[in-house]
């Protein structure tokens, strides 16, 4: 009977008049041997050691900035509505501290979210190459993580192992796209990359195991994505806090042994994972922290800005204010629109950075043409210049109606390629030109520990007593050497 039925069944490619070799044959891939298995075992078994003193010293300035843009953010409209619906929604819960807010305390999700919406209140967050926001994704989640854990706090080099677990996972990830690489058009990428560094990071935190580590980043690919039309709003803050509150959930609900797609990270034909959000993803594994990893934060230095706006309106201002400085010799010291006929600026093509007249400080912040105007007119952009007074000046208004925008084919919207261009057109018809290929801030010509410093000053004395601001300096650059973080974490109370 049984070779009855072992002659009467045929292979299915028999059956359909196929050839054997043309039928593909579907394998089901080794759990062990997937992209999305590789970045768990690298999150689960990466250590403090493997972190270079370069690493150490280039994150702990992210960390320093990252604290100063957050709290100076903390003076926001965008904030305090975010702060009262979390104190006004949700049950109380003493656990993590928030941002310039002595004695306000969260649930650990909910600071993570205010403390991120805080960091990119203004815009004023550091960014890297290709174009992401990495650390207020990832810094406020370690630190409402290292609040909750209430008898043994991380020591300082953990701390800082998974904050740069965190921006390596996000690095990573975006090197498998060319659209990437660019100035975005879909998704926010911090809300995509940024939510996956925080899982990377509070994973680690937290000591999961491998398989956990790869649910974690699953699970927060289930959370993660923000349209761009909601950039220069005030939404777009939403997407770090959200990015940082959500890579936390991942995490936590990972640790209780939620679990999710083995194979998120990994390109599966007709079922999209992670290349959701990048069509052009492609991705690669990650090799083991042992055998001679080297964090992409070794090779790459970050951008720091100087001034609370979009990436983009560096180049322009620096350029502008080269121009202003021609102006201010050839007349009475102060530059008026009266001497000026034309202003034409040469800049990458990016819908939503060309508002030629915001009407709001968040416009304002990705506006080629604002930005451009204000470095004309007063030599520098500052964390002034956003003010509603500022943003209403006639002399502003006058020179904005003023501009025309040019987008030359030489000009990619890459924060690694692109230039700004100022050319100004007089009355008596002189032509003045300022050009930058590289501004002060950049990754390539990065801010002084001096300057970092400084610009940290600015920001968290706005919300600090000096002696405060001088502690948090100090833990920060002794981080590395910290027996537990409890000194960080009550410089912040």
């Amino acid at each position: 009977m049984i070779s009855t039925l072992q002659k009467t069944i045929r292979p299915v490619w028999a059956v359909r008049g196929l050839h054997k070799s043309a039928v593909e044959v579907l394998k089901r891939p080794d759990p062990e041997d997937t992209v999305t298995a590789s970045y768990g075992r690298f999150i689960s078994e990466v250590k403090p050691q493997h972190l270079s003193s370069l690493v150490l010293h280039r994150s702990k300035r992210m960390v320093l900035d990252s604290i100063g843009v957050g709290l100076i953010g903390s003076t926001t409209d965008v904030f305090e509505l975010a702060l009262q619906h979390c104190q006004h929604m949700y049950a109380p819960d003493d656990i993590s501290s928030v941002y310039g807010r002595r004695g306000s305390r969260l649930s650990p999700t909910l600071a993570a979210f205010v403390n991120g919406v805080a960091t990119h209140s203004m815009d004023f967050d550091d960014t890297w190459h290709p174009a992401t926001h990495p650390s207020g994704a990832v810094l406020p989640a370690v630190l409402a993580l290292s609040d909750m854990m209430p008898n043994s706090k991380p020591s300082g080099p953990d701390f800082l192992l998974a904050f740069n677990v965190g921006i390596e996972i996000q690095g990573r990830l975006m090197r498998f796209s060319h659209e990437a690489h660019n100035i975005p058009k879909r998704f926010h990428p911090p809300s995509v990359v940024g939510t996956m560094g925080s899982a990377a990071a509070c994973a680690r935190l937290l000591s999961l195991d491998h398989s956990q580590c790869s649910h974690a980043l699953a699970i927060a690919a289930s959370l993660s994505g923000a349209p761009m039309a909601n950039a220069a709003t005030q939404s777009k803050p939403l997407h770090i806090g959200n990015a940082s509150r959500l890579g936390l959930e991942a995490a936590l609900l990972a640790s209780r042994g939620l679990k999710a797609s083995p194979l998120v990270l990994d390109a599966v034909a007709g079922v999209a994972g992670f290349d959701a959000f990048y069509e052009d993803y492609v991705p690669e594994p990650l090799e083991s922290p042992n055998d001679g990893h080297v964090f992409l934060l070794e090779e790459q230095d970050m951008g720091f800005k100087r001034f609370p706006a979009h990436l983009g309106m560096h180049w322009v201002a620096d350029a502008a204010a080269s121009v202003h400085k021609l102006l201010v010799g050839l007349g009475p010291g102060t530059v008026s629109p009266s001497q000026v006929q034309d202003i034409l600026l040469r800049v990458p093509k990016s819908k939503y950075i060309n508002r030629p007249f915001p009407e709001s400080e968040h416009e304002a912040r990705h506006s080629f043409q604002f930005n451009a105007c204000s470095a004309l007119l007063d030599g520098e952009v500052t964390v002034q210049s956003f003010t509603l007074a500022a943003l209403r000046r006639p002399d502003l208004l006058a020179l904005l109606s003023r501009v025309r925008v040019e987008h030359p084919h030489d000009n990619p919207a890459n924060f690694n390629r692109m230039y700004g261009e100022v050319q100004v057109t007089l009355v008596e018809g002189e032509i003045l030109k300022g050009r930058c290929d590289t501004f002060y801030g950049h990754w390539r010509n990065p801010l002084t520990n001096e300057s970092l410093r400084k610009k940290f000053r600015n920001n968290a004395g706005a919300v600090l007593h000096s002696e405060q601001v001088e502690g948090l300096i100090d833990v920060v650059g002794g981080l590395d050497t910290l027996g537990d973080c409890r000194d960080l974490l009550s410089q912040l109370q």
